[in-house]
């Protein structure tokens, strides 16, 4: 019997599609770090006033900041790397008597400063400075690197061999072969600094030259790869 082309044609196309073989896979996730002495440190710092009128807390305030400002400028400290991070001015409100209005006590004002120290052994003396010329308020130190990069990407080789690490260990305990990488890709933002020791400082006018211990930081990458089962 003679089939007809358009009647082949539809057969054909019934026909189920050869399912794709998907190929085994075994994805693992691997780790790096670096840890080495910082080069860097950023300064929270700030003058906080008060006083009975908002204009005289805040000319107090800015007094205190200009003399905290030429004691940063005077140890070398460039304007590129001060900034000004936080200023307020409100009433202090005594809210204690009972029955009463509350009744406002004068007035705060704070002005906050961001410092890049680019030079590590005069933080201790820049500290006390600062405080001896009106600063009385730190609110963070944290250290970094200037150019972490090199770091960063050491942490992402040494990422990459963990991984293979891990990949060959499971291959082997499974007994089957490793196959070509088909992914890798970086997880997160993992590669800034974290701190490995904080700093220990103290804060007042009659501390000379404050101690600072700036122990080590981390630079860390973490990655995951999927590679393919040799079949």
């Amino acid at each position: 019997m003679r089939m007809f082309p358009a009647l082949a044609t539809a057969i054909v196309l019934a026909l189920p599609a050869a399912a794709e073989t998907v190929p085994a896979t075994i994805a693992v996730t691997g780790e790096g770090k670096v840890e080495m002495a910082p080069d860097m440190a950023m300064l929270s710092l700030g003058v906080m006033t008060q006083a009975d009128t908002a204009a005289a807390a805040l000319k107090a305030n800015s007094d205190g900041l200009s003399g905290a400002l030429d004691r940063l400028k005077a140890a070398g400290i460039e304007g590129r790397d001060i900034q000004t991070s936080g200023l307020s001015l409100h009433p202090n409100v005594d809210y204690s008597s009972s029955g009463r209005e509350p009744q406002v006590r004068g007035y705060t004002a704070s002005n906050m400063l961001t410092v890049r120290l680019r030079d590590l052994s005069v933080l201790g003396q820049t500290l006390d400075a600062v405080v001896t010329e009106g600063a009385n308020t730190l609110n963070g130190l944290s250290f970094g690197l200037q150019n972490p990069d090199e770091a960063t990407d050491e942490a992402r080789r040494r990422a990459v061999a963990d991984a293979a690490h891990k990949a060959a260990l499971y291959a082997e305990a499974a007994g089957v072969t490793l196959g070509r990488i088909v992914t890798i890709s970086e997880q997160g933002n993992y590669g800034g600094p974290q701190p490995m020791m904080m700093a220990e400082a103290r804060f007042a006018k009659d501390a000379g030259s404050v101690p600072v211990a700036s122990g080590e930081i981390s630079i860390g990458a973490t990655i995951s790869v999927v590679y393919e089962i040799a079949q």
